[in-house]
């Protein structure tokens, strides 16, 4: 059958996808469960210890007032949640302030997003004092920013508490040009598998990269001196006319879209995996998904049936936000988001 996505006549033979669903069902099996340390996660954990029950309400009534001036907070939110459940656990650990912390380490130092979570948390302060983690915060106000561009509504398990160190040593997050079995294997690592990383990259949907992280496909893969060939000649031709070679003194590093046809809407959709099937990914990680069977089965699947990708895409975010949560006595509730308790400049 014929469809067209993405701006490309694109043909998904039927029985090709049936085989890559047929012989992944196995997998999506095994890809079902949250991980071990989320037991202790609860539905309406707040309402339950009567400390906060309209949390949840309070969240999304933030992230949609954000979210109608400032589309761009999904990808925003997506990067900061990802970023913190990794490297460490979904801990919030990323929102803290200093020196030597993750948010001002390498790849996270251009993250944002960082001030609705303070809104959020000051509107909640005022409402349920003492009562509500960060790290639940940063984990509702995704899922409702993820709705809003038209992933479908999961339930988030609430429960978590706050790290109290964050230190810049931790930050191991993969570059852009990480191959397709350092991907998975990093993902392992984690606690979760080849399923959700392919999942996962599915959020470049959304949001821009820097010409810095695609210039080494544009003009010298490898240091060739050449082009990446598994690029389609379009792309390449597109792309050479938003990044320049090099730039002039002064220029700042140019941003593209990670997907044209969504650009400023940051609509959620399988466009990405359409663009990936057609040679037309922007980021070396994201096309190199064909360059594994198992991941080459899911683009397939995915670039032809989004419902599916949209119940998947929401199972591995709620896998990957219950990654070495701090429940119980660990941790503790910050007052705010930037700083533990103890070195809150805030706290008489």
């Amino acid at each position: 059958m014929m469809r067209r996505e993405g701006g490309f006549d694109f043909i998904v033979i039927s029985l090709v996808v049936a085989l890559g669903l047929s012989l992944y069902v196995g997998r999506m099996q095994a890809a079902v469960t949250l991980p071990p340390e989320a037991k202790p996660l609860q539905r309406h954990f707040y309402k339950k210890l009567n400390t906060c029950a309209n949390v949840e309400a309070f969240v999304n009534h933030q992230v949609n007032l954000w979210w109608n001036r400032e589309k761009n907070i999904t990808a925003k939110l997506l990067k900061l949640v990802y970023s913190d459940c990794m490297v460490n656990g979904c801990d919030a650990s990323i929102l803290l302030d200093g020196p030597n912390t993750e948010k001002n380490s390498g790849k996270n130092s251009m993250l944002d997003g960082f001030i609705l979570i303070d809104k959020i948390k000051k509107v909640l302060e005022i409402r349920c004092p003492r009562a509500v983690s960060c790290a639940d915060i940063l984990q509702l106000a995704t899922r409702d920013a993820l709705h809003l561009a038209g992933a479908p509504s999961y339930p988030v398990f609430l429960g978590r508490r706050d790290g109290m160190e964050s230190k810049a040593s931790w930050v191991d997050l993969p570059s852009p040009a990480i191959s397709i079995d350092q991907g998975i294997a990093y993902f392992k690592s984690k606690g979760l598998d080849d399923m959700d990383y392919a999942t996962l990259l599915g959020a470049h949907t959304m949001g821009k990269t820097h010409c810095a992280n695609v210039n080494g496909r544009l003009y010298n893969l490898n240091n060739t001196g050449k082009a990446d060939p598994s690029m389609s000649k379009s792309e390449l031709d597109k792309l050479r006319k938003q990044c320049p070679k090099s730039l002039k003194q002064g220029q700042k590093d140019p941003t593209v879209f990670l997907t044209d046809k969504n650009g400023e809407q940051y609509k959620f959709s399988n466009t990405y995996y359409v663009n990936v099937v057609a040679n037309s990914a922007v980021l070396k990680v994201d096309q190199d998904l064909l360059r594994n069977y198992n991941t080459t089965q899911l683009a397939l699947e995915y670039a032809g049936a989004f419902e599916h990708l949209r119940r998947q895409f929401a199972l591995s975010m709620s896998r990957m936000g219950s990654l070495k949560v701090l429940t119980g006595m660990q941790g503790e509730i910050r007052q705010n988001c930037r700083f533990t308790n103890k070195n809150n400049p805030y706290i008489n």
